[in-house]
């Protein structure tokens, strides 16, 4: 029998316990991953730089003139005004001291107090849920009908809610993620604005809606990436995977649109655009919300797949790129398999309402999925989820390729490197040691 020395064998556990791979040799444990050669750099720079100048092309082709877009419409007419008001309570001249309910909807007008200090009354009814000290926006028709109420209830006023939720989150990002997390939010305002100045006036311009999505999706990305992550090989390469899958759910949403009929008119609001704006294209803009719908979720795997194979890199120096893929990949599994149900889950809990009603028809399963605005939601969730799926093995590989080597500065002599994340190495004694799983 052989015998083992307790030195020896403490020996094994720390080398196991400070390093999480095993490691045939002192020298090839991981450390922080080098810079990428300068021939990597410029490969990468040669397949961004022509995405960056389509981007531009298509901004200054796509860019429609004022003329083009339609003007506003105005929430109002000429002689009335939207106010804010604070709720006082009901109104005497018109039920006394009750409040509406819903037994009697129409009678329950209430008192309002405007910002001069004067008040009046407001009509109103119990589905508002209205309460003394409620700050409301009222629409003045005083001049339009002789009533006792000359305002009507419009909205609940919700900018101090909001505003301390958008200060919640700014200020939990920035403690979390600090200086990163505050070039997100610049990216994300960055990204807004994008939207605002370009994306909808193009779209209700009815310039082409598949040019329009490739080209905000595309602007939009090489703003966020670059500015949340930094001006790196690893963000390059997440960059170029989310274009791979935004170009595969283009080219997969133009299909299943056209397959499936899809004519965005589904909605009530979206029967209405074009008579606001007659040279919008329904389903262009339906096609151009399913791209830009699958640009937030493509972004988050594809970056975090371009991490996994940087830190597996980390740990790992000498592990051959196809094992590096092999092993990114299990993580990227895992993403897949949380993120598809996630898509669906958020859309089950934005048309809650909708599927409710759905619920209630007497048809199959199969007619409400394939009727309209669940079917397009369907179809949006569907062709998104494949782009998901795809762009996470088009990223690791690119990484997995990409990904610089051990430091330059380390000894290779004797190295095990089918150790790296394969089978743990032989030790000298002949037998292998533990490896953490």
């Amino acid at each position: 029998m052989r015998c083992v020395s307790t030195d020896t064998r403490a020996a094994r556990h720390a080398r196991t316990d400070e390093v999480p791979v095993g490691h045939g040799h002192a020298h090839s444990h991981g450390g922080p991953v080098p810079p990428a050669p300068w021939r990597t750099r410029v490969v990468l720079a040669l397949l961004v730089i022509p995405a960056v100048v389509a981007t531009a092309l298509g901004l200054w082709a796509l860019w429609p003139s004022a003329a083009a877009v339609p003007d506003r419409v105005p929430v109002v007419v000429e002689g009335s005004e939207m106010v804010v008001a604070t709720v006082v309570g009901p109104l005497a001249e018109s039920n006394g001291d009750t409040w509406p309910t819903t037994e009697d909807a129409t009678a329950g007008d209430v008192e309002i107090r405007l910002a001069d200090g004067s008040t009046s009354g407001m009509q109103a009814d119990a589905r508002f849920g209205l309460e003394p000290g409620d700050r409301v926006t009222a629409l003045f028709i005083g001049d339009f009908a002789e009533t006792v109420s000359p305002y009507v209830f419009m909205d609940h006023q919700r900018d101090v809610p909001f505003g301390l939720l958008a200060g919640a989150y700014v200020l939990v990002v920035l403690l979390v993620a600090r200086w990163r997390g505050l070039a997100a939010l610049v990216g994300l305002a960055a990204a807004f604005a994008v939207f605002v100045g370009f994306t909808f006036p193009a779209l209700l311009a009815g310039e082409d809606a598949m040019g329009v999505a490739l080209v905000t999706s595309a602007a939009v990305m090489l703003v966020v990436l670059y500015l949340a992550h930094g001006l790196t090989a690893r963000t390059t390469v997440a960059l170029l995977g989310t274009l791979a899958g935004l170009a595969l759910t283009a080219g997969i949403g133009a299909w299943a649109t056209g397959a499936a009929r899809i004519t965005g008119a589904s909605d009530e609001m979206a029967q209405n655009l074009p008579l606001i704006a007659p040279g919008v294209d329904l389903r262009g803009i339906a096609l151009c919300g399913l791209v830009l719908a699958g640009m937030g979720v493509l972004n988050d795997v594809t970056i975090t797949q371009a991490s996994a194979v940087w830190e597996l890199r980390a740990m790992a120096p000498h592990a051959p790129r196809r094992v590096l893929f092999a092993r990114a990949m299990r993580i990227g599994r895992d993403h897949i398999a949380s993120t598809v149900y996630t898509i669906a889950f958020a859309y089950v809990g934005a048309a809650l309402p909708l599927l409710l009603t759905v619920w209630l028809l007497d048809q199959t399963p199969l007619m409400s999925l394939t009727s309209g605005e669940i079917a397009e939601e369907v179809v949006r969730t569907l062709v998104g989820s494949i782009g998901l799926v795809l762009a996470i093995p088009i990223t690791t590989a690119i990484a997995a390729v990409v990904v610089p080597g051990h430091l330059s500065g380390h000894d290779d002599a004797g190295a095990d490197v089918g150790s790296d994340l394969g089978e743990p190495p032989v030790t000298s004694s002949g037998d292998r040691e533990p490896r953490l799983r």
